[in-house]
C-alpha cells in the first residue's frame, strides 16, 4: 500500500467523499494548560488495507479517532435558509468519531483521522507531535501556555434524554444498567463542556405527541393517601450524587407544564391508596385546582430538600418550553403561579417573543440566536439557544451540513455579549419527532426526516454503553474554550482589549449573525488571544 499527500489540517475542515486534500497544512498552534485541542490527519491510500498510525509526543493525553461519514436523508430544509452551508443534498457527511489504536483500517482514496490533545498534566512550553502513517511522517509544533481557561459561572445544558437510552439499550428505568449507562453518557457530556443537566423530577413533557407518553423516568416518588400528597427523593438524591461525581454543577428541573404553551400538566405517576398509576397528564388542564394543589405541596418539600443540600442557587426552574404569543395568557398564568411557589429561584424558559420579558411574565428568557438582538442590553445575565429553526441570518448551528466554523464561532459571540448560559435540546435524542418511535442513530440522523441531521444528538450510543463522539461535539466545545480564553485574557487586561482582537480593531462588527466566514480568521484570532495571554502572565 502506498500512502501519499500526508498532511495535518485544522479541526475546522470537513472533508466529504468527493473532496480533495487541502493544499494548506497546519504546522503549529498553541493551547492553555487545561485545554483540549484537536486537529486532523489526512492522506490518500492507493488501496484498501490496514496500516500503523502512530502518535509520538510527550503530551501525555492524546487520542486518535477515525472520521466516519454518516448518512443524512434530511440535511437541510432550504426553505427560508441562508446560503452558508456546505451541501443540502442527501448523502454522507463526516461526523462520527470512532476511537482507533495503532493498527487502523484504511480505504482506497482519502482517509481522515481526528487527533485530540489534552494539555492537562503536561509541562508548559514547546512540544512536537509527530504522526507516522505506514512509515510516512508529519508533525505539528504545539505550545502549552502556562495559563488556564476561565469558564467562570457560565452554564451549558444540552438536554439529556435517559428514556432514549432505555429504549435503545433495552433496560428499565433505575436498574443498575440504567445508572451505569446514564453516568457514562453524562461523563462525556461534562468532558465537553456541559455543566448543567436536565433533571427529570417528572417525565419531561418535551417532544411528545398529544395523548401519548414517553417512557417514565420520574425521579420523585409520589404518594397520595386519602388526598394527601407525599414525596420521596431517594432517586433524585442518587441522580444528584451521580451528576456531581461527573462534575455537573447545576440542575435544570424538567418543565412543570407541557411544551409550546403550558396547556397541560406533565405525566406524573403516583401510588394512590396503594395503586401505582398516572395522576396527571394530557387530561389535566394547566389551571387544574388539583394540579396546583399538587405543585404547592411538592414545592414546599422540594425547596426544603434542595436548600438542605445547598442547591437553591444551582437549580433552574422551567414553566413551559417555547411558548408563542398566542399562548401568552395561558403561559402567563402558569408562570405567575410557578414564580410564586418557587420565589427566589431562577426561573428560565426558551422563548423568542420579547413581550414575555417586557410584560414580566418570565424572569430569565432564553431567546433563540436569531431573535436575541431584541434582548441584548435589556436582560440581566442573558442566555441563548438554537435548534432546528435557526437556519437563517447566518446564525451558529451544528447541522451536518454546516461548516464547522459556523458551529464554533458562537464562543466569540457569547463572549462579546456577556452571555451567561447556552441551551440546546438534543444531546442524545434517538426518537422520531414527537417521540413516536426509536431510530438507529447510525442510519437515521434526522428524527425520521423531521429535524435536519445534527440537530437531535451530538453523541452516538456504543455497544458497551458509553457515548461515541461526533466532531460537532468537539467543535462546539472548542467554541466554549475560545470564550473561556477570552475571559482569561479579560482578567489580565480588559474587555476592550479582547474585543479589539476578535473584531480586528473595528474591522468586523461581530454579532450573532455577522462574522467572517473564514476559518483562518477564527484560528488566527485564537492564536492572537493566546499570544496576548502569554504576554501578560
Amino acid at each position: 500500500m502506498n500512502i501519499t499527500d500526508l498532511k495535518i489540517i485544522s479541526s475546522l475542515e470537513k472533508l466529504y467523499e468527493e473532496d480533495k486534500i487541502p493544499v494548506e497544512s497546519l504546522s503549529a498552534f498553541s493551547m492553555l494548560r487545561n485545554e483540549k485541542k484537536s486537529f486532523q490527519i489526512v492522506f490518500e491510500a492507493d488501496c484498501d488495507g490496514e496500516i500503523k498510525l502512530v502518535t509520538d509526543t510527550d503530551i501525555r493525553k492524546n487520542e486518535l479517532y477515525s472520521v466516519e461519514q454518516v448518512k443524512s436523508d434530511f440535511p437541510m430544509n432550504e426553505q427560508g435558509a441562508d446560503d452558508y452551508f456546505r451541501f443540502s443534498k442527501n448523502g454522507y457527511y463526516p461526523d462520527l468519531l470512532l476511537p482507533v489504536g495503532e493498527s487502523v483500517k484504511v480505504k482506497k482514496g482519502i482517509n481522515v483521522f481526528w487527533a485530540e490533545l489534552d494539555a492537562q498534566g503536561s509541562e508548559a512550553g514547546m512540544h512536537k507531535v509527530c504522526l507516522s502513517a505506514d512509515g510516512e511522517r508529519v508533525s505539528v509544533d504545539v505550545e502549552i501556555i502556562d495559563a488556564e481557561l476561565d469558564f467562570g459561572d457560565f452554564l451549558y445544558t444540552n438536554w439529556f434524554h435517559t428514556d432514549c437510552l432505555m429504549s435503545y439499550y433495552g433496560f428499565e428505568a433505575f436498574c443498575d444498567e440504567y445508572w451505569r449507562v446514564t453516568e457514562n453518557f453524562l461523563k462525556t457530556a461534562r468532558q465537553y463542556g456541559m455543566n448543567c443537566v436536565l433533571t427529570p423530577i417528572f417525565t419531561p413533557p418535551l417532544d411528545t405527541q398529544v395523548g401519548k407518553e414517553r417512557p417514565t423516568v420520574q425521579l420523585v416518588d409520589v404518594t397520595r393517601t386519602k388526598g394527601v400528597y407525599g414525596f420521596n427523593f431517594d432517586k433524585l438524591t442518587r441522580w444528584i450524587e451521580m451528576a456531581q461525581r461527573c462534575g455537573i454543577e447545576a440542575f435544570e428541573l424538567s418543565h412543570f407544564y407541557t411544551q409550546w404553551g403550558a396547556r397541560h400538566a406533565p405525566k406524573v405517576m403516583a401510588t394512590v391508596d396503594g395503586e401505582y398509576k398516572r395522576i396527571f397528564g394530557w387530561d389535566t388542564k394547566s389551571n387544574s385546582k388539583e394540579y396546583r394543589k399538587f405543585l404547592c405541596a411538592l414545592s414546599k418539600e422540594l425547596k426544603k430538600y434542595l436548600e438542605e443540600r445547598n442547591l437553591k442557587d444551582k437549580v433552574l426552574i422551567h414553566v413551559s418550553d417555547e411558548p408563542s404569543f398566542s399562548n401568552l395568557v395561558r403561559y402567563g398564568r402558569a408562570s405567575k403561579y410557578i414564580h410564586r411557589i418557587f420565589k427566589g429561584y431562577k426561573i428560565v424558559d426558551a422563548l423568542s417573543d420579547y413581550n414575555f420579558y417586557r410584560l414580566k411574565i418570565v424572569s430569565t428568557p432564553i431567546p433563540a440566536s436569531d431573535h436575541i438582538d431584541k434582548f441584548i442590553g435589556k436582560v440581566k445575565n442573558p442566555w441563548v439557544y438554537y435548534c432546528s429553526g435557526q437556519k437563517s441570518k447566518y446564525v451558529s448551528n451544528r447541522f451536518f451540513c454546516n461548516e464547522s466554523l459556523r458551529n464554533r464561532v458562537i464562543g466569540y459571540q457569547m463572549y462579546k455579549f456577556d452571555i451567561k448560559g447556552f441551551l440546546h435540546w438534543g444531546y442524545n435524542f434517538y426518537y422520531t419527532q414527537l417521540s413516536k418511535g426509536l431510530v438507529d442513530p447510525f442510519t437515521v440522523t434526522d428524527a425520521g426526516g423531521k429535524f435536519p441531521s445534527g440537530d437531535s444528538f451530538v453523541v452516538y450510543p456504543s455497544k458497551d454503553g458509553s457515548a461515541l463522539h461526533s466532531l460537532r461535539l468537539k467543535v462546539f466545545f472548542d467554541g466554549l474554550q475560545d470564550m473561556a480564553a477570552l475571559r482569561t485574557l479579560e482578567r489580565l487586561t480588559d474587555k476592550k482589549t479582547c474585543l479589539d482582537i476578535i473584531e480586528q480593531k473595528g474591522k468586523h462588527n461581530l454579532t450573532f449573525s455577522n462574522y467572517p466566514h473564514d476559518d483562518g480568521w477564527l484560528l488566527s484570532t485564537r492564536e492572537e488571544i493566546n499570544g496576548a495571554i502569554k504576554a501578560k502572565i
